[in-house]
């Protein structure tokens, strides 16, 4: 049931009773809270939004593949809210596919089964917010096709991979080989990503740039050695910033960077992260490994970054 504000019929009187006409702002007059409670009352309301609306969902399940192409606004977003009891469930496919749907906010919810939960394909300012996601083909959530200034945040995401290729990384940003998709300035932070991960907790794909990956827990219990997953995070694209970050149960490294494509996987700046290497069994065994460290493709280690078991913090010289 969409609710709306009392204040415009108010203000309509107002300005009839002064000799005033009040001449309609379009769409955003609609925007109201919907309530659902069914699958089907989910994607009505989904197909319906307009900026500025808040969709929220009652606990229970919500059994299918759920699709939004309705963008928001910068200034009239539009919020999809729940408890994580409000579950939405697919049997294959993406179980939310933001596809265009920019300025829109994923708020509470738990995201399970199908192929992957949460993805954004040309979704613009997209906040994802204290969300579950878990028990996936693949991905947990990722942010594709030049999907810029995109959030995830204090969220949990677990068990994923379970095709057993190697591609449930947590969080994807950008699609591997494809320097056209630019999904600039992914926001990673305050996540709690693992156990059961069955590829990088977070993988930062080249083509990609700004991303930062702040005050997240990593577990890497879940992964398989496939794809060469064999750390928390690999980044692959330019510009990144890792820190305060905290890592465990890793097979062989922390935190990794790659030159894929020239050009890329330049510029990452590595502060204060703590990683536990306890029991890795893996050739390098460092918190942080990097490949990419020219004098055109640099890569920053401070000294606040610690690490506990392995063989040591990081393969170059660290910046005081």
């Amino acid at each position: 049931m969409r609710t709306r504000t009392p204040l415009a019929p108010l203000l309509t009187a107002a300005l009839v009773t002064c000799g005033l006409t009040l001449v309609s702002a379009g769409p955003a007059d609609a925007a109201g809270v919907v309530d659902v409670s069914t699958a089907k009352q989910l994607k009505a309301a989904l197909a319906a939004a307009v900026p500025g609306d808040t969709i929220h969902l009652a606990d229970g399940t919500y059994t299918g593949n759920f699709k939004v192409t309705v963008p928001g606004t910068a200034g009239a977003r539009i919020t999809l809210t729940g408890s994580s009891a409000a579950v939405l469930t697919a049997s294959g496919g993406y179980g939310l596919y933001l596809n265009g749907a920019s300025y829109w906010t994923v708020q509470g919810v738990t995201v399970t089964g199908g192929q992957k939960g949460i993805v954004t394909d040309s979704a613009n300012g997209v906040v994802i917010d204290s969300v579950t996601v878990h028990d996936l083909d693949m991905e947990g959530v990722h942010f594709r096709t030049s999907s810029k200034d995109g959030v995830i945040r204090n969220s949990r995401i677990y068990d994923t991979g379970h095709d057993g290729r190697g591609m449930g990384e947590g969080v994807y940003v950008g699609t591997a080989g494809d320097l056209t998709d630019n999904s600039d300035r992914v926001l990673i932070t305050d996540n709690t990503i693992g156990p059961g991960v069955g590829g990088e907790n977070v993988d930062i794909k080249e083509g990609t740039t700004g991303a930062r990956i702040i005050g997240n827990t990593f577990d890497g219990s879940g992964l398989t050695g496939a794809n060469y997953d064999d750390s928390w995070v690999d980044v692959k694209g330019n510009g990144v910033l890792v820190q305060g970050n905290t890592g465990s149960l890793t097979t062989n490294t922390g935190y990794e960077t790659h030159t894929q494509q020239p050009g890329w996987g330049c510029g990452t700046v590595f502060r204060d992260n703590a990683s536990d290497l306890t029991g890795a069994t893996g050739a390098l065994r460092l918190a942080i490994n990097v490949t990419a460290n020219t004098p055109s493709c640099t890569t920053t280690v401070y000294s606040d970054n610690t690490v506990t078991g392995g063989a040591g913090l990081t393969n170059i010289g660290v910046t005081p």
